[in-house]
């Protein structure tokens, strides 16, 4: 497969897990790849994985660090040339509970990372060089469109990342395509709590009576950045074993 041949991304989040499964699609489609994660060494090893430096690098830091953002886009510019894709999959969820309980500062941190720190990427990699043709695609989730009981303010932050997704789209066409991805529960270790000792019984509540493993995201992602997806922008594509037909997630 060829479909991205020529094509320069970025990948955040991507030391593993989904980050990492859209990053091997990327690069068996013919994209060369910079990854970027808090953790040198899981980068070091991931950017291996890939292939090695012809295909491949990895730039250490954090997603709301203004200053790791503009180096990870200096970077690939030396490395690869110009931004052509951008798919912002770094997300953190620091509290689990009600609402009402929620500490504040949790909540401001998820706002940093998952919605102003992707804002942030998008902007560096409009510096970047990413023009005529380029595709955005954002990472968000099923608790973004529906109530998810514990997880509610990432959710929340999810719910923004899907507007955010729509009004880039909106300004930055015709040039850009700007779509988003939400997927439900996949087995990664980020949501390990979400189905850990009881994945029988979570996945008995999915029509397709299956968890999501990070290829299932990965081969969505590919296709909204290819030229298969040409006249499609502002979507969010839910890929979620069909839970979401049964309302609320419980």
């Amino acid at each position: 497969m060829s479909t991205l041949s020529g094509a320069v991304a970025i990948v955040t989040g991507a030391s593993r897990g989904i980050g990492y499964a859209i990053a091997q699609r990327f690069v068996a489609e013919g994209a060369r790849v910079c990854i970027t994660g808090r953790d040198k060494e899981a980068l070091d090893a991931a950017v291996e994985g890939l292939g090695g430096a012809e295909v491949a690098i990895g730039v250490a830091g954090r997603g709301d660090d203004a200053d790791h953002r503009a180096a990870v886009v200096d970077t690939v510019r030396t490395a690869f040339g110009p931004v052509s894709i951008l798919v912002n999959n770094v997300g953190i969820n620091p509290a689990y509970g009600p609402l009402a309980d929620l500490d504040l500062s949790a909540a401001r941190k998820m706002v940093d990372v998952n919605v102003l720190g992707t804002l942030g990427w998008v902007q560096e990699g409009l510096r970047g060089g990413l023009t005529d043709g380029g595709a955005i695609v954002n990472i968000s989730s099923v608790s973004g469109i529906r109530p998810a009981p514990g997880i509610a303010f990432y959710g929340v932050t999810k719910a923004a990342l899907i507007h955010l997704t729509e009004e880039l789209a909106v300004e930055l066409a015709p040039a850009i395509r700007v779509n988003a991805v939400a997927p439900a529960v996949v087995k990664t270790k980020f949501a390990t709590a979400l189905y850990e000792g009881r994945e029988e019984k979570v996945a008995a509540t999915y029509p397709l009576k299956r968890l999501g493993v990070p290829e299932d995201i990965a081969g969505t992602v590919a296709f909204l950045c290819s030229p298969d997806a040409a006249w499609i922008t502002g979507q969010t594509i839910v890929v979620d074993g069909g839970v979401t037909l049964g309302g609320a997630l419980r």
